[in-house]
């Protein structure tokens, strides 16, 4: 079932073109990891993907409604801030917003969405702390709660790891992972290429706005395309525990 489908998707800033006709579908069971150097356009990718931008071509989720797109994606951005000091449980219970009509109360299954995610990401302790008082790297990890109780077919998540300790990593890659088993789609950005490698079932690259590989981690962190597009130098291999990436140095 495809969930994201782009088609010769650009976008201009001025006279620059910051994304060039990108064409991209994402199906249920997939955690595709969008990697690529500062300034490669994985935001505005995702952003424009949502109709949050203007851009040019197609996107299937654009054109939506902003509750049919509630209920079809949930979005993740960079900006983690939590400004309101509302308890952890109420920030994750926002997620189930798109699937209530206006003044609608909270439903048990809502409850049990909100509880589940709080369990997956290890926050029960904190359910009734204002979330204005957790670290940064809390508040992120409630966050990507919120979008899991969301229980939308498709979950768009910028730099969701940025800022977590590497258990946390680790933790939110598999979050991620279950979502897809149980057949939801998932888009991630990623800086971390190792972590890119060992938990997204399939990569695309961008480079200067334009998609330069798509497919297997193993396929697409080639010695050529590490250099040329992120210029470094790795050790990879393909183990008996998966595909293990590592940056080395600046390419020469």
């Amino acid at each position: 079932m495809t969930l994201l489908s782009l088609q010769n998707l650009s976008v201009r800033r001025g006279h620059k073109t910051v994304l060039s006709g990108v064409d991209l579908t994402l199906g249920a069971g997939e955690v595709v990891g969008l990697v690529g150097p500062n300034g490669a356009g994985k935001t505005t990718l995702m952003r424009a993907a949502l109709g949050l931008i203007p851009a040019d071509g197609q996107s299937s989720l654009a054109g939506l409604s902003a509750r049919k797109r509630g209920q079809a994606v949930a979005w993740m951005p960079q900006s983690r801030e939590i400004a309101w000091p509302v308890t952890v449980e109420t920030v994750i219970r926002l997620g189930r917003t798109p699937h209530l009509r206006a003044g609608q109360k909270q439903r048990p299954e809502d409850q049990a969405a909100v509880d589940r995610a709080i369990e997956q990401m290890g926050l029960d302790r904190f359910r009734d702390r204002p979330a204005t008082q957790l670290s940064g790297g809390e508040q992120a990890r409630v966050l990507i709660a919120r979008s899991l109780a969301q229980e939308a077919p498709l979950l768009i998540a910028d730099e969701p790891t940025a800022g977590l300790d590497p258990a946390h990593q680790i933790a939110a890659m598999r979050s991620f992972t279950q979502a897809a088993a149980q057949g939801r789609g998932v888009l991630v950005s990623l800086h971390d290429l190792g972590l890119a490698a060992r938990h997204c079932t399939r990569l695309v690259v961008l480079h200067n706005g334009k998609i330069a590989a798509d497919g297997l981690p193993q396929d697409t962190l080639t010695p050529s395309t590490v250099k040329t597009v992120f210029g470094i130098t790795a050790y990879s291999e393909i183990t008996d525990k998966g595909f293990v990436f590592q940056a080395l140095d600046l390419a020469s």
